[in-house]
């Protein structure tokens, strides 16, 4: 198996500045960045002329990671979930001039959507919906993750993943297979082969918590798993996302001795 060129690095540490690395990527060997849209590498008017001074001085791929932090599209409280569809469908505006992929996270079961959990996910689906429709007017695909072993989230099985998408029905929704994510739910396997996959990322842990280590430190077995999904989805992008740049080029380094 050849080593694909098609790995990007994300940092999941969102009170640094990215901009002080983000322009060492290909040196270091990563061909894309996917940029999480909080706190430091929020798309914010601050941020625009660096993330644009990025994109005209290097050959990244550019994936956005939408916002997630306090947004639930599962929410019952309807003024609530407006502002959540406004805050995300402003982020797609903005980021579709870098991108025409972006991550979102499906939405999870409040104290009122624990009493009616059905008319949650319902919501969730109808919000997808609106989500695809505006940003196929902008030319970008979304791809719904999977979530990790967390209470009350929508996302942690492939069934629930493959019906989410199935109702959601727009031909711009695909899947974000997050690799750690499956593996601390045991069920990584069922996931490996589903054919929504558009987009996957890459981190390890030891198969109970989201800890993000880098690849190789934990207990995933990542040539058996990386043969797989090359077979399957050498076309998608994988995304490394680690705690920090060191943690993502020693993950980059231990990928390159297994394959």
């Amino acid at each position: 198996m050849r080593f694909p060129q098609n790995i990007s690095f994300s940092s999941i540490s969102v009170i640094d500045d990215p901009f002080k690395w983000a322009c060492n990527l290909e040196e270091i060997g990563f061909g894309g960045w996917e940029v999480v849209y909080e706190g430091t590498q929020a798309l914010d008017s601050q941020n625009l002329a660096r993330m644009r001074e990025v994109c005209e001085t290097t050959g990244l791929a550019i994936t956005i990671h939408l916002p997630f932090s306090d947004l639930n599209l599962a929410s019952l409280n309807y003024p609530i979930w407006d502002e959540v569809l406004r805050q995300l469908t402003s982020c797609i505006r903005v980021a579709s001039e870098f991108s025409d992929l972006m991550v979102v996270h499906p939405g999870y079961l409040s104290p009122l959507g624990m009493q009616m959990p059905d008319l949650a996910w319902q919501q969730n689906v109808a919000g997808l919906q609106q989500l695809c429709d505006f940003a196929g007017d902008l030319g970008v695909r979304l791809a719904v993750e999977n979530m990790p072993r967390m209470d009350l989230i929508f996302g942690k099985g492939s069934d629930e993943m493959a019906g989410m998408i199935e109702l959601v029905d727009r031909k711009n929704l695909g899947m974000t297979l997050d690799v750690g994510h499956a593996h601390t739910n045991g069920v990584l396997s069922e996931f490996l082969g589903m054919k929504e996959i558009v987009h996957v990322h890459i981190h390890d842990n030891k198969g109970r918590r989201d800890e993000h280590l880098p690849i190789g430190e934990g207990t995933i077995a990542w040539a058996d798993v990386m043969g797989e999904l090359y077979k399957h989805h050498s076309g998608c992008r994988f995304v490394i996302e680690a705690r920090n740049l060191e943690e993502g080029e020693a993950s980059l380094a231990y990928l390159r001795e297994i394959m």
